[in-house]
């Protein structure tokens, strides 16, 4: 293959990808828009929405620049031959993942804001109509997220191989900077979005359910906007950064272990991630086409469909690409290389072996998650049933839950990793077990697209259902998003399970790399500093979390105040006779979320620094090590544990032990709230955590050794 044509192959599609979002965002903007009280509703969240991301980008922007300044300020002062220019060629990487982090961020938020009043007023015309519009909307922010991804890298490479003249095994490590980026902003996003979306929600939850006695959504709640707004600031654009930075931090971990295989496979090797992330984008525009409710069908029966057709496509992408890509047959040409495809002394069926494993990875943990968080399945109807006998009954039982889960999702990510480097191994290639498990992670990756698809939906129907609710809409619209919500919130839990999964695999590739750019290949624990690296990675990640938990309780105790007050002050919200004063717990919400989100990320940032440059490289490895152990662990706990308490309340509010306003939901939604900063908050917030880790020691290894 003509090496020019494989290196603007990806970012072509990308832009491709790119284009064709605006066919399906036409759409949305072409789509009814409701009646005017509908409007009116939707007017008020975009403005919440808006006004948050405007003060939570400008306070990232500063916090962003502040670090790449100093990035490029310490390599330079460091000493060396080309201290200056590896300080600028990381600042500059890393400011540019943090600029096309954060419109990724907002795109995935203006998308949300506009589509939520579109599939309220599409719900009018039925189930079909209102579904293909939630996905399609979903698939706008989707494309856009992961072509801005695939065309930042491949600029960055396309200027050191054209513009700056270097071979293509050099540049790897001097676009590392680029997935610290990405990290940084997505963890400051994620933190943001979180503790907003999840005190708002609680504060009107705890006083409109349980004090008050209303159902969700009640325009009467003077929170329920917050609580809307929040779907847009923390499920879609945090979600959208978090997204966004997985898949450029995975594809420049692979392309650093794609440069111990350049003897043998060239630029193929390097390029094989962006290329394969590149098809399936194309992939994901396919399998949306194929989503829509058919008679008698549910919305989740459509979008599983839809998720298993892309999956098919997906596996026959990765089988060309590995026969074209990563064969080792002297066979020429295409054809040769698809027969040669077949031989088992060819390294191409084992590295699309590897590639399957991750494939089967991401499927295991769409299922693992549907178990533990579907209201149909056996450790939801245990919560629900425990919530007969109390508060503190359902909080043990989901506790418990949230632990048992751990326990698969463990075993895959181990299974994934040991077939693949099995595989790996097999190709008889110096780190080709390494480079098999970094093909398996691209293998769990190449449905991204869709999955995250999937994700907007979620906040997309939510929202839909409470402009529909708060606009006083007729019941028979109200059905149908009710429906919409039931299948967003299950897409909601699949795609934390899909994240987690991605987030373990990628932590391994990621700190491989990191080992090859410090030069380690083992990592002594018995060694005291390197211990102590490994305790304190483990520590970092609970006190990580109790921050942004604590975050979020302190939050949500203002907002409380807040409803209390207006209730008290003001009798007429009850009677429907006066409008509640909707801005003044946007106002708090936004206020708190934004003060408390700096020390967390502060600590996230910090911490591996330090061990670094206090313990030296092999520290920050331990760290590296025991701190993403920790943390995927961790991360399936919160995320299982809150959507199972969160599908326990549903069960119950379906008419299970006496239904709505019973004692049995009282105590549901005690679980639910205290579930909300868990599987909303700490569990996504982790997620960036975990591999800010890596990309924070990866762009920074020249400071450790």
């Amino acid at each position: 293959m003509n090496a020019l044509l494989l290196e603007v192959l990806a970012p072509v599609i990308a832009i491709i990808g790119l284009l064709y979002s605006l066919v399906f965002w036409n759409a949305v903007k072409a789509a009814p828009t409701g009646t005017p009280a509908m409007e009116k509703v939707a007017h008020a969240i975009s403005l919440g929405a808006r006004a948050f991301i405007r003060r939570q980008y400008r306070t990232i922007t500063i916090l962003a620049i502040a670090a790449g300044l100093l990035m490029i300020l310490v390599y330079g002062f460091s000493g060396g031959d080309r201290s200056w220019a590896h300080g600028f060629e990381v600042g500059v990487s890393f400011l540019l993942g943090c600029l096309l982090s954060g419109i990724a961020g907002v795109v995935s938020m203006v998308v949300a804001t506009r589509a939520n009043l579109k599939v309220a007023a599409s719900s009018r015309e039925g189930i079909d109509s209102a579904l293909k519009m939630a996905l399609r909307s979903g698939t706008v922010s989707a494309l856009v997220i992961t072509a801005l991804s695939l065309l930042g890298i491949s600029a960055l490479y396309l200027f050191y191989r054209v513009g700056m003249g270097l071979s293509a095994e050099r540049i790897p490590s001097l676009i590392v900077g680029y997935g610290f980026g990405a990290s940084f902003v997505a963890l400051f996003a994620q933190l943001g979005g979180g503790i907003y979306t999840k005190a708002a929600d609680v504060g009107a939850d705890l006083v409109g359910k349980i004090e008050a006695g209303i159902p969700e959504d009640d325009p009467r709640n003077p929170a329920v906007v917050a609580d809307l707004v929040g779907d847009n600031v923390g499920d879609c654009a945090g979600r959208g950064a978090d997204l966004f930075e997985s898949i450029s931090a995975e594809n420049i971990g692979a392309m650093v272990l794609g440069v111990a295989l350049y003897p043998i496979f060239g630029l193929k090797g390097i390029l094989f991630p962006l290329v394969l992330r590149a098809f399936g984008l194309l992939a994901t525009i396919v399998g949306v086409y194929t989503v829509h409710a058919k008679e008698g069908d549910t919305p989740m029966g459509a979008m599983v469909r839809g998720y298993w057709i892309t999956t098919a496509i997906t596996t026959i992408i990765l089988f060309v690409c590995s026969a074209l890509m990563l064969g080792t047959s002297a066979s020429t040409g295409v054809v040769g290389a698809l027969i040669a495809f077949f031989q088992l002394s060819n390294a191409a069926p084992w590295f699309f072996f590897c590639g399957v494993a991750g494939i089967l990875t991401s499927v295991a943990f769409v299922y693992i998650t549907d178990y533990y968080t579907s209201k149909d399945r056996r450790p939801v109807q245990a919560i629900a049933k425990a919530c007969t006998t109390g508060h503190a009954t359902n909080i043990i039982s989901g506790t418990a839950i949230g632990m048992e889960s751990t326990g698969l999702s463990v075993l895959t990510v181990c299974a994934a990793l040991f077939v693949s480097y099995w595989c790996g191994e097999q190709t008889g290639i110096a780190a080709g077990g390494l480079y098999g498990t970094a093909v398996a992670t691209m293998g769990m990756l190449t449905m991204v697209g869709y999955v995250l698809a999937m994700d907007m939906f979620g906040p997309i129907t939510d929202n839909a259902g409470g402009i529909v609710e708060m606009s006083k809409a007729p019941d028979e619209l109200r059905k149908v998003t009710d429906e919409l919500d039931a299948c967003g919130n299950t897409t909601k839990a699949l795609t934390k399970g899909y994240a987690v999964g991605s987030a373990a695999l990628a932590a391994f590739l990621l700190f491989s790399a990191f080992l090859e750019e410090v030069h380690i290949t083992v990592v002594d624990l018995a060694r005291v500093p390197v211990f102590i690296g490994a305790f304190l990675g483990a520590v970092v990640v609970f006190f990580f979390t109790s921050l942004t938990i604590r975050a979020v309780g302190r939050a949500a105790s203002v907002i409380v105040e807040e409803v209390r007050k207006q209730f008290r002050e003001h009798a007429g919200i009850m009677e429907g006779t006066e409008e509640p004063d909707y801005a003044a717990a946007v106002d708090i919400a936004t206020q708190g979320a934004l003060k408390e989100m700096i020390l967390p990320g502060l600590v996230a940032v910090a911490a591996p620094i330090a061990v670094g440059v206090i313990f030296r490289a092999e520290a920050a490895a331990g760290f590296l090590m025991v701190g993403t152990i920790t943390g995927v662990i961790l991360a399936a706990y919160l995320n299982n544990a809150g959507g199972a308490w969160d599908n326990a309340k549903k069960f119950i509010e379906s008419g299970a032990y006496g239904g709505k306003k019973s004692p049995a939901h009282q105590a549901a939604v005690t679980g639910d709230t205290v579930g909300d900063p868990f599987k909303d908050t700490a569990g996504p917030s982790l997620h960036v955590l975990i591999k800010l880790f890596s990309t924070l020691t990866l762009a920074l290894a020249a400071l450790f050794i």
